[in-house]
């Protein structure tokens, strides 16, 4: 048998060792454990903490894409009048029923009671006057309607809250009815709408074919006296055909109308001269027509089912037109009511067969489809805060509790082409804030994504060449002392504030560019030129001149070649400007070659960033160049390659792993890149790849609009869409960057 030696555990001392040295040993290994805990851990924590980050902006989004839900919430019995227009108050507590018995009604919805029951006619009216049509006033909490003997009334309704009991309770007003005569002959008016704003109103209706009648009343107040004073306006408008749909807007400046035939009209109540309204054909007879918040959007139901919204815009300087600007999916059956948002352009289809949608305009986004809890519907509202629909038939009322806190978000809404109100096509924009509340969201990402990757290809265009030439040169051609100071030196300046550096691009490079601006691209030509040649001048200089200075320090001349190309740029640009440009090239740019230029630009962006990037670049690049074997460079020398072709053909290619990682860390750097986007772009969305226009980034956006974003709105999430946007970005191109550099480095690990 043979002898077989004993193994000795990993952890044991090696044979011979003296007490002391055991000790010793062990305090190492006990130190080097410790010391791999906590690296590990350190590690551990890193992966942690970025999951962590990325979970929360996860957490964050979610909500944006979560779809609309609507629960019946309550249903209760009215009398059997039929329901010409239906409002809720803004707590949802109480709801106003106009009936087609002249009476107005209001319900509160806890117990289903008539808290209120109140008849529009008096009693000598009541046996003989109907209402013939009705509907809710835009601009208030009311109800127009149309009688049967050529009148219109219209009643105001408020919803007032009493907290003077231990249990809030809302009480409401209603006002006499305003009685308009609308028809001298008494014929039953067939159509009618009013909109009314504090001291103003205006109603328009319609009793026959040939004419429509607009009343207009002002009342002006004595500021001194209190005392009022009203004068009635009344215009006739022609009819092309007979209508039985009429809209006007809130700001009482368009009506809307439609007949039986599919056509569309439109008369701009702006214009001085009556003109013949313009009209559109849309296809099958339309059955319920509304304007949008804002009054630019007016949305337009079809009797077969279709469903879409029509904007005014005026293209080539002619009178505006109707243009159809947004197609919902067809619905199963004719359109016969639409109610919207008093919010937001939210806003909510009935069909025949009791079939209701929940929409949102400008994104053409379908919130929700379902079927009304109430069958027969004929009148319909969202409630003030868009967190209900209510709903009301002979003899029965209903609501719909609706959960939609984010209608106009939706990829397409953050990525697409997006047709805004008052815009000639589709577009992509940001503009999270306006002068008016009533303006549309615009939460397009796409020119925050593109300015993002725009400043950062122009500042890595200015940074990349500089950053790896000035490497190359400091790790393989410069004199060792001078590299001492050199190097520290570059590396010093990637501690700068970028507040500091884009401070100055902002308040003094960007003016200085803008005055000197031809000089920009004559130093740009003629550096390159001025260094050859005074390197070819050097070394047609005698040998005893040029070794009496060290190899390596020639950089110092290429400086003061620098620095004497960019004063004689400086001083060429006035006499060129006043020769060849008429004093001033960026007028004569606008002028000649209709480019436009803003002072804070793209020129100025590259140059501030770029500033910011190259000391990144420069240092990990030279430690690349420097960490090539001296083996490879020295046996190419030895083989007869001059140190130009060593350096390209032998270090270049096996230090190009580092060297791609210090370009995609300088792409890092430059995408998050805020402040300096934010003081030198000029922080305007836009997205053209012109060097003179400025831009906005996402980091930039994300910095500068949080404060203002309200907590948990669309805009707050959109702005942490944003920041996974640049999460994203950035963890996408540090991947592609690591397999590229692995596979390089397997590449070249050969040599």
């Amino acid at each position: 048998m043979t002898e077989q030696t004993p193994t000795r555990p990993p952890d044991s001392l090696p044979r011979g060792v003296p007490a002391a040295g055991a000790s010793r040993l062990e305090r190492r290994r006990r130190h080097d454990r410790l010391a791999r805990w906590v690296v590990s851990a350190g590690g551990v924590t890193i992966i942690v903490s970025v999951l962590g980050i990325l979970a929360f902006l996860v957490a964050e989004v979610v909500p944006l894409l979560v779809p609309a839900r609507v629960e019946p919430a309550v249903a209760h019995a009215l009398p059997p009048a039929a329901p010409l227009a239906v409002l809720a108050d803004e707590d949802a507590t109480h709801v106003a029923v106009l009936h087609d018995d002249a009476h107005l009604r209001v319900v509160r919805l806890a117990d289903g009671t008539i808290t209120g029951d109140h008849p529009l006619f008096g009693a000598g009216d009541a046996a003989n006057v109907r209402l013939t049509c009705g509907a809710a006033r835009f601009g208030d909490h009311g109800f127009v309607a149309g009688t049967s003997d050529g009148r219109v009334l219209s009643v105001a309704i408020r919803f007032k809250q009493d907290f003077s009991a231990a249990t809030p309770r809302v009480e409401t007003e209603v006002d006499p009815p305003e009685i308009t005569e609308v028809d001298p002959l008494r014929r039953p008016v067939i159509a009618c709408a009013s909109s009314t704003r504090e001291l103003s109103s205006a109603t328009i209706a319609t009793v026959g074919e040939g004419e429509l009648v607009l009343v207009e009343t002002q009342v002006e107040e004595n500021l001194f006296t209190g005392e009022r004073t009203s004068s009635t306006q009344r215009r006739t408008l022609a009819a092309p055909a007979p209508l039985r749909l009429l809209l006007i807007d809130a700001r009482r400046e368009n009506v809307f109308g439609s007949g039986s035939d599919g056509r569309l009209f439109w008369w701009n109540l702006r214009e001085t001269e009556p003109r013949e309204p313009l009209g559109t054909t849309v296809g099958a007879a339309i059955g319920a027509l509304t304007v949008l918040l804002g009054d630019q959007s007016l949305v337009v139901g079809q009797e077969d089912g279709s469903l879409s919204v029509w904007n005014r815009l005026s293209r080539g300087g002619g009178r505006a037109q109707l243009v159809r600007t947004h197609d919902f999916p067809p619905l199963p059956a004719a359109v016969r009511a639409l109610a919207p948002s008093w919010r937001d352009r939210t806003f909510v289809a009935l069909c025949a067969d009791d079939t209701l949608r929940l929409a949102y305009s400008t994104t053409t986004r379908v919130l929700w489809d379902g079927t009304a809890p109430l069958a027969g519907a004929c009148a319909l509202a969202l409630q003030p805060k868009n967190d209900g629909v209510v709903l009301a038939a002979p003899g029965r009322l209903a609501t719909l509790a609706v959960d939609s806190r984010h209608p106009e978000a939706g990829l397409g809404a953050f990525f697409g082409r997006i047709w805004y109100e008052g815009y000639d096509e589709p577009a992509h924009v940001w503009q999270s804030s306006s002068g008016s509340n009533e303006a549309e969201s615009k939460f397009g990402l796409m020119p925050l994504l593109f300015g993002t990757l725009k400043a950062t290809l122009f500042s890595l265009l200015f940074a990349v060449p500089l950053a790896l030439l000035s490497a190359m040169y400091a790790s393989q051609f410069m004199h060792g002392s001078l590299k001492r100071w050199v190097k520290p030196a570059v590396e010093i300046m990637a501690s700068l504030p970028s507040v500091v550096l884009g401070f100055l691009a902002g308040l003094w490079l960007a003016p200085r560019v803008a005055q000197f601006f031809l000089a920009v691209p004559l130093f740009l030509l003629l550096a390159p030129l001025a260094v050859l040649a005074a390197g070819s001048l050097a070394e047609r200089l005698p040998a005893r001149w040029r070794h009496r200075f060290p190899e390596g320090v020639g950089a110092l001349g290429s400086i003061g070649v620098l620095t004497l190309t960019l004063l004689a740029t400086v001083q060429l640009t006035l006499p060129l400007e006043a020769a060849w440009f008429g004093g001033d090239f960026v007028a004569w740019m606008r002028d000649a070659l209709g480019i436009s230029y803003d002072q804070k630009n793209c020129v100025v962006l590259g140059l501030a960033m770029g500033i910011a990037v190259i000391p990144v670049i420069f240092a990990i690049a030279e430690d690349a160049f420097s960490n090539v074997p001296r083996s490879l460079v020295s046996g190419s020398l030895a083989l007869g390659a001059d140190r130009w072709h060593t350096v390209t053909r032998v270090v270049l290619p096996t230090a190009s792993p580092g060297l791609f990682s210090a370009v995609m860390i300088g792409f890092g750097r430059a995408v998050g890149e805020t402040m300096i986007v934010v003081m030198a772009s000029g922080n305007t969305p836009v997205m053209d790849w012109s060097l003179f226009n400025g831009l906005r980034s996402l980091s930039a956006n994300i910095a500068t609009e949080i404060p203002e974003a309200p907590h948990g709105s669309t805009f707050y999430r959109t702005l942490f869409l944003a920041a996974l946007l640049l999460f994203a970005v950035t963890f996408i191109a540090n991947t592609a960057a690591e397999l590229v550099r692995q596979r390089l480095r397997a590449k070249y690990a050969r040599l």
